[in-house]
């Protein structure tokens, strides 16, 4: 599973939804209402438990971003205006009746660069054979975290750069988050534990990863 959410590409791209929707998976939509920091379904779906809407992803309300806190039943979500740190205290949002509420996942991505990481590192993804590491021997995965959204961002740029007469601008982006991907790469490291004990044992550092100009 990613060691980042949804919300963590807002963080960083807060256009990310309104430049490249379309390349994400759209799971639901609705009509609802917005009380500080509740979120009601009133109408439309299918509802929140049967599309998976969860913590970590980005609900859009009359088109502006939000992050999922708490998934309180099927029809009601606690969200936030998105925060700088996922620990700092909830942001309300503007009351209203009667939004529009859409939610859409770049979950693809997500998982697509973080299995690319986890064998950067010499890690095989989906759980090893007989005594090869799986994920859960890294110790440190917030240390990744900043890698894994650059990475999605870079994938997600680079699919919308095919997009008719806003291509030429998403390419670019796509190359920044290129550029700013290999920068964190030679930066991150990842703790290891190599014998199971829950303490780590070794340091890694990720190997080249090929990513597609955009």
């Amino acid at each position: 599973m990613a060691f980042v959410a949804d919300r963590d590409l807002v963080v960083l791209e807060p256009g990310v939804f309104r430049d490249a929707a379309w390349t994400a998976q759209r799971v639901m939509s609705g009509v609802g209402d917005v009380s500080g920091t509740a979120l009601t379904l009133t109408s439309g779906g299918p509802d929140f438990v049967s599309a998976g809407v969860d913590v970590g992803m980005v609900v859009l309300i009359d088109s502006a971003p939000a992050e999922v806190i708490e998934r309180v039943s099927a029809t009601a979500l606690t969200v936030s205006r998105v925060r700088g740190d996922a620990d700092d205290p909830a942001r309300p949002l503007v009351s209203a009746a009667g939004v529009k509420v859409e939610v859409f996942t770049f979950g693809a991505a997500l998982e697509g660069v973080h299995r690319r990481v986890l064998r950067m590192l010499g890690i095989e993804p989906g759980g090893g054979v007989g005594d090869a590491l799986t994920e859960s021997a890294i110790t440190n995965p917030e240390a990744l975290t900043r890698l894994e959204a650059l990475g999605a961002l870079h994938a997600i740029y680079a699919a919308a750069s095919a997009a008719g007469p806003v291509g030429a601008a998403m390419g670019e982006r796509a190359e920044a988050y290129r550029v700013r991907f290999s920068e964190e790469r030679q930066r991150a490291a990842a703790r290891v534990d190599l014998d199971g004990d829950g303490v780590p044992d070794a340091t890694r550092r990720l190997n080249v990863i090929q990513f597609v100009r955009g």
